[in-house]
């Protein structure tokens, strides 16, 4: 059984404070031996983060689009494929084995080619295996000789496929010489015993292959003129009528694969398949990446289990602003700083929410609780994390526990916090040249109160008034995300990092902003003196405003 994934991340739209958490959660995870844990991100990273896990050489968290359950969250194990020039034999016992109803088959270089299913198998032996016509089988000698197990005593041509009558000699000489003539004889195969008279007949006539059962052997005369012939002689272990039944096991499997058997995709979502899986043979599908190589098969049984990949999640714990999808698979753990949502679980999980700036004050802290020495990069990027989200320990929400762990990481890293900060802001003000739909979706967070939804956004920067000349576009850009979604409102705080004030842009229902009393600098935009946090100074006044509204 595969190993569960377990994916570490933030919030949609992350900052930096959410992408650097889980980053560092999942490597402390993996320093705690839970080598399946990988940070994830749910959504692009902004220019400062992108600046700090490029300075410290730290790969950038996976993104997942979403959560939807897929076919790739259901499968489990490595494949267990078939290739298409194995004998029907082989794939049968793998079948066996590994105690399966399918079977995928493949070519040399594990691309998907059809699926082998006991139905298929028996509507096989029901078309050619007919009692009042000849069959004959697509076959090579040496599919033949490792599904007997015979001995080779002479094989000619082993690897070619020709389709051959499978004839048993068990008439007189006389009765199998007049039936013999009937056949074509250069391809058929003769099952015969000890009958030596029977034997020299069917060399001298060129059969394609000689196959001697219970295990009885040639002389030496008849060997060296099947030699001279080119007839192929096997001696077989088994009986006659056990020999004559293993033939049929010996042709290839793909001619026996079904390819009507939809093959899907690893991120195909469960929703798209589920028709075509209940119609398939033994209610089951092949599964391939994008490159048609097997990735598994998926089964109705597999979607009523566990899926493979369960959750932890960090920096939020509000369902509307996780990845979408995450109500599917099992939450773990939760790692915040905010205020506590509507979030509920069918289990008991670890639910760590603490009174500080940043959630990387509190990873970096586990580390140490956890007594993890924390590797220079790592360290490096939790100072960071912390910095961007306190405003380099001058945000309202900075607490002594901030500061400490701040002063510890940077004596552990010899980074200089007040010129860290300074870069940190540096490249945060590249915001500046961001589109307008850019700046709204970079952190946004989605947000429910009174019965009404809403977004609030937040950038920094250290010249708010340039975008205050771009109030036009940006107005334009939070209407289209509001009512993209039926909002009440949607809002940027633009924060100034040096001046550490904002600015309130707002796009919103009449009945809401008819009820902002925040002063005004222009339609449409708010001064906020000292404003800097959104989720301990902004949402608490919006959250009035909406209950006004009522």
């Amino acid at each position: 059984m595969m190993q569960k994934k377990i994916y570490v991340i933030g919030h949609k739209n992350p900052d930096t404070d959410s992408i650097v958490s889980a980053a560092s959660y999942a490597r402390l995870k993996q320093l705690l031996g839970q080598s399946n844990c990988t940070a994830a991100r749910a959504g692009k990273i902004n220019l400062q983060t992108e600046y700090i896990f490029g300075r410290f050489d730290v790969p950038v968290p996976e993104f997942l689009p979403d959560l939807v359950p897929k076919a790739e969250h259901y499968i489990s194990g490595a494949p267990v494929t078939v290739n298409e020039e194995d004998s029907v034999w082989n794939a049968l016992e793998l079948l066996q084995k590994d105690d399966s109803r399918v079977l995928p088959i493949v070519g040399a270089d594990g691309v998907y080619k059809s699926m082998l299913h006991y139905r298929g198998f028996a509507q096989y032996i029901i078309t050619n295996i007919n009692p009042r016509k000849k069959s004959a089988f697509p076959l090579s000698l040496d599919h033949l000789a490792a599904t007997l197990h015979a001995q080779p005593v002479a094989i000619f041509n082993g690897s070619e496929i020709k389709k051959s009558p499978i004839v048993v000699a068990a008439s007189s000489i006389e009765h199998f010489r007049n039936n013999i003539q009937a056949e074509g004889v250069d391809n058929v195969l003769i099952i015969v015993g000890d009958r030596q008279d029977i034997q020299k007949h069917c060399i001298e006539l060129g059969v394609r292959a000689l196959i001697l059962s219970g295990g009885n052997v040639l002389s030496k005369e008849l060997i060296e003129l099947a030699e001279k012939k080119r007839v192929s002689v096997l001696i077989s272990p088994f009986d006659t009528s056990s020999t004559s039944m293993l033939i049929i096991y010996s042709i290839k499997a793909g001619f026996l694969g079904d390819n009507s058997v939809p093959l899907i995709r690893l991120n195909d979502q469960v929703r798209t398949f589920r028709d075509a899986l209940s119609k398939a043979p033994s209610r089951c599908l092949p599964v391939a990446d994008d490159e048609n190589r097997v990735a598994g098969v998926i089964s109705e049984v597999d979607l009523h289990k566990e899926p493979n990949v369960e959750v932890i999640m960090v920096d939020h714990n509000e369902l509307t602003q996780a990845i979408e999808g995450i109500e599917n698979f099992k939450i773990l753990e939760v790692i915040d700083h905010h205020r506590l949502g509507n979030l509920s679980t069918r289990y008991p999980i670890t639910f760590i929410n603490r009174v500080v700036g940043a959630t990387c004050t509190i990873i970096t802290n586990l580390y140490r609780e956890q007594k993890v020495p924390l590797e220079k990069n790592i360290a490096s990027i939790l100072l960071c994390g912390i910095l961007a989200d306190t405003l380099v320990l001058q945000s309202t929400t900075t607490t002594e526990t901030d500061i400490e762990t701040a002063d510890y990481l940077s004596s552990i890293t010899g980074l200089d916090i007040k010129t860290l900060g300074q870069e940190l802001q540096a490249a945060a003000s590249r915001v500046n040249s961001l589109s307008t739909a850019e700046m709204v979706s970079l952190d946004m967070k989605e947000y429910a109160e009174c019965g009404e939804s809403f977004t609030v956004s937040q950038i920094e920067t250290d010249n708010p008034g340039i975008l205050a000349e771009r109030r036009a576009e940006i107005a334009a850009a939070l209407e289209k995300e509001r009512a993209s979604r039926d909002h009440l409102f949607s809002a940027l705080l633009v924060t100034d990092i040096t001046m550490l004030d904002s600015l309130l842009f707002v796009s919103g229902k009449k009945n809401f902003i008819s009820n902002i009393n925040f002063p005004v600098k222009a339609e449409g935009i708010y001064e906020l003196k000292g404003v800097v946090s959104r989720k301990k100074q902004l949402v608490p006044l919006l959250t009035d405003f909406i209950a006004a509204a009522h």
